[in-house]
C-alpha cells in the first residue's frame, strides 16, 4: 500500500472561519422533523449491526481499493444518485452538499486550496452505497466499536439493545479492548464513508497535508469532536488535530442550504485542485 505524503509547514490550528448564516438549532434535530422516521431507522440498523467483527470484515473487504477505477469527478457524479438517509437536514443529492461545503471553506479560507478540496472530498466515501452497501454501513455519525457506547451517540439509548457487542464483556467496559490514550488511529470506528475515503486517499497517495487525511477520517465522529466523549482514548496527536476536524465541521454542517450551487460554473476550479493533489484515475 502506498504511503501518504505530508506537508510539514501547516499551522498547528486553523485560523477562524465563518460558515453560512443559519440558526444552529435548525441543524441535527433528532427529536422532530419530516425526515425523522427515516433517520431513526437508519441509526437503529447501524447500531444493531456495527460490531467489531463487522468492521474488521469491511476493512478487509475494501482496504485494497479494488472495487473499481475512476477519477474524483466520476466518483462525485455518482453521488448525484445518493440522498443520505441519516441526515435530518437535507433531502437532496450528496454531490451538491460537497460543493456547498467546499465553497464555504473557500470563502473563509481563500489561501488554503488543499482545504477547499477537502470540502469536496469529505463525503466521497459514500459511493459505498452505490457499490451495494446498505446506508447504515455508509452514512451517519461514527463511534468506536469494541468499548462502551457513550451517551452522546445519536439515539444511543434506544438502538443498541440488539447489538451483541454490548453484551460481550470484552467490549462493554469504558475502555473495552483498548488501552488508555491509545490514539484514534488504533481504534476501530464503526464502518462507513469516513474510514473508506481515508483508505482511498492513503492508497492513492493523495499529496494533501496530514490534517486533510485526519479531517476526512473523523469528520462524522460527532461524539468526539462535538460532545467531548471518548477523550480517554485520544493521544496528544488526536487533540492537536481536533481543531481542524471542528473547522471542517462548521462548513460540513452549516453550509447546507436548499439553494443549490451552480456546479458547472465551479467544476473547472475544483478540477484544477484535483489535478494538483489527486489526479487521474484512482483505485476505489
Amino acid at each position: 500500500m502506498s504511503s501518504q505524503r505530508v506537508e510539514s509547514n501547516r499551522p498547528e490550528e486553523p485560523p477562524p472561519g465563518t460558515a453560512e448564516p443559519r440558526h444552529q438549532h435548525q441543524y441535527r434535530n433528532y427529536t422532530e422533523g419530516k425526515l425523522l422516521e427515516r433517520v431513526y431507522s437508519t441509526y437503529r440498523l447501524m447500531h444493531t449491526h456495527q460490531t467489531v467483527d463487522f468492521v474488521r470484515k469491511k476493512r478487509a473487504q475494501y482496504g485494497q481499493c479494488s472495487q473499481r477505477r475512476m477519477s474524483v469527478m466520476e466518483a462525485l457524479a455518482l453521488l448525484d444518485e445518493l440522498v443520505d438517509e441519516s441526515d435530518p437536514d437535507v433531502d437532496f443529492p450528496n454531490s451538491f452538499h460537497a460543493y456547498q461545503t467546499a465553497e464555504g471553506i473557500r470563502r473563509a479560507h481563500p489561501d488554503k486550496d488543499w482545504f477547499h478540496l477537502v470540502g469536496l472530498l469529505h463525503d466521497l466515501g459514500k459511493v459505498l452505497a452505490l457499490f451495494g452497501e446498505p446506508q447504515w454501513a455508509v452514512v451517519g455519525d461514527t463511534f468506536p466499536v469494541g468499548c462502551k457506547v457513550q451517551k452522546s451517540v445519536v439515539f444511543g439509548d434506544s438502538t443498541f439493545h440488539n447489538n451483541p457487542d454490548t453484551k460481550d464483556p470484552r467490549y462493554s467496559t469504558e475502555y473495552g479492548m483498548y488501552q488508555p490514550r491509545c490514539g484514534l488511529e488504533n481504534v476501530l470506528m464503526s464502518w462507513g464513508h469516513d474510514e473508506y475515503m481515508y483508505q482511498v486517499m492513503k492508497f492513492n497517495s493523495f499529496t494533501l497535508p496530514k490534517e486533510a487525511f485526519y479531517m476526512v477520517r473523523f469528520h462524522s465522529f460527532y461524539p468526539w469532536h462535538a460532545h467531548g466523549d471518548y477523550l480517554h482514548l485520544c493521544s496528544d496527536e488526536d487533540l492537536r488535530m481536533l481543531p481542524w476536524v471542528r473547522e471542517l465541521n462548521k462548513f460540513d454542517l452549516y453550509t447546507k442550504q436548499e439553494e443549490l450551487p451552480d456546479v458547472q460554473e465551479l467544476r473547472s476550479y475544483y478540477q484544477s485542485l484535483i489535478d494538483k493533489y489527486c489526479p487521474g484515475e484512482l483505485c476505489w
